[in-house]
């Protein structure tokens, strides 16, 4: 007789934060990259759906905070580094799927582009198909291109063509800018908040973004490994709104219920600043991100009219003021207590 596990359900704002019923499955599924903001929120969807997830990190012991997402035993970290193939091979022995879920905005030290974003990816394919694992999910991004200007955009097209070349029928997932708890985007502009009477629209704030919420993108994920997306396509994920980068930032002041003068920069003149914030430990900007924000980044007509979007994969995409603030009532000058200023 089967026995039923307890899982408990994710936590993202808006979910149901009580528990599923779930019996453990016998497949495991390896998750590349799976504690980082994106990956450990596919892992929470594999979770919910009872499959055995194998979290595949450089440093499992600062994996240990995904343990609570699921039953005991039903997650368990393991050491792969895609500099290492045979760590990567170890990673995905027995496994039944494998998602890839490892990028990087900025470079640091040996975490370049290239390796991460642009063979990396390929080294998991090649591996999972020599394991005989035909089911495989690969997180990219919008705006890959071999032509585009910025090194980050040219790796991600590197990583999607290694994967197909791997494994033809892999499921490519491309996100727009992805917002959530532990964002990169609306934390970071939120933060500068405390700090500078000053935020910067890069090229005037005209950059077009599509921005999609981080467990939308994980269902989307799931709903591939569960073989609901079809095979050897590239879906581009969206939100329901397409906003400018100077309404996304006035969206996020108005949700702090702080002002601030949201100044143009020529990207002239951005390049110059970005040549001295990217030597920051964490950079503010990086030449490269300034080059990426001469493009719009939204889901593309084609995608539309093909369905290879959220809606295509049944999933209705939450609107960011059903989620923001969820966490972003700690920037308000007196935190939760603070009441949103309407007008």
């Amino acid at each position: 007789m089967e026995t039923v596990t307890r899982v408990p359900a994710p936590d993202f704002p808006g979910e149901d934060h009580g528990m599923t019923d779930s019996a453990l499955k016998d497949d495991i599924i390896t998750v590349f990259g799976g504690s980082g903001f994106v990956g450990r929120h596919v892992v929470r969807a594999l979770v919910r759906r009872g499959y055995r997830v194998r979290v595949a990190v450089r440093r499992p012991d600062l994996a240990q905070h995904l343990q609570p997402l699921g039953a005991v035993g039903q997650i368990h970290a393991v050491q792969a580094n895609l500099r290492y193939p045979s760590s990567v091979e170890r990673a995905i022995a027995g496994a039944g799927a494998v998602v890839n879920a490892v990028g990087i905005l900025y470079e640091t030290g040996r975490q370049r582009f290239e390796a991460i974003q642009g063979s990396g990816p390929g080294v998991i394919a090649a591996a999972a198909n020599a394991a005989g694992i035909d089911r495989m999910v690969h997180i990219s991004a919008i705006g890959a291109g071999a032509e585009s200007p910025a090194d980050y955009a040219q790796s991600k097209a590197a990583g999607e063509a290694a994967v197909r070349a791997a494994i033809p029928g892999a499921v490519i997932m491309r996100p727009s800018i992805v917002f959530g708890p532990e964002d990169d985007f609306f934390n970071r502009f939120a933060e500068m908040t405390r700090l500078s009477p000053i935020l910067p629209l890069i090229g005037g704030g005209k950059t077009r973004f599509q921005p999609v919420f981080v467990g939308d993108v994980a269902e989307a994920v799931a709903r591939a490994v569960d073989g609901k997306a079809e095979a050897g396509v590239t879906y581009e994920l969206g939100g329901p709104e397409v906003r400018s980068f100077k309404e996304l930032l006035q969206i996020m002041l108005d949700e702090i219920g702080r002002r601030r003068l949201l100044l143009p920069i020529p990207f002239w003149a951005a390049r110059i600043q970005a040549r001295v914030l990217q030597m920051l430990p964490r950079p503010l900007l990086t030449l490269d991100q300034v080059r990426m924000l001469k493009t719009d980044n939204v889901v593309s007509a084609a995608a539309e009219r093909d369905g290879r979007t959220l809606a295509g994969l049944g999933i209705a995409p939450r609107a960011l003021s059903a989620i923001l603030p969820e966490y972003l009532y700690r920037y308000r000058p007196h935190g939760q207590f603070e009441p949103k200023r309407s007008g």
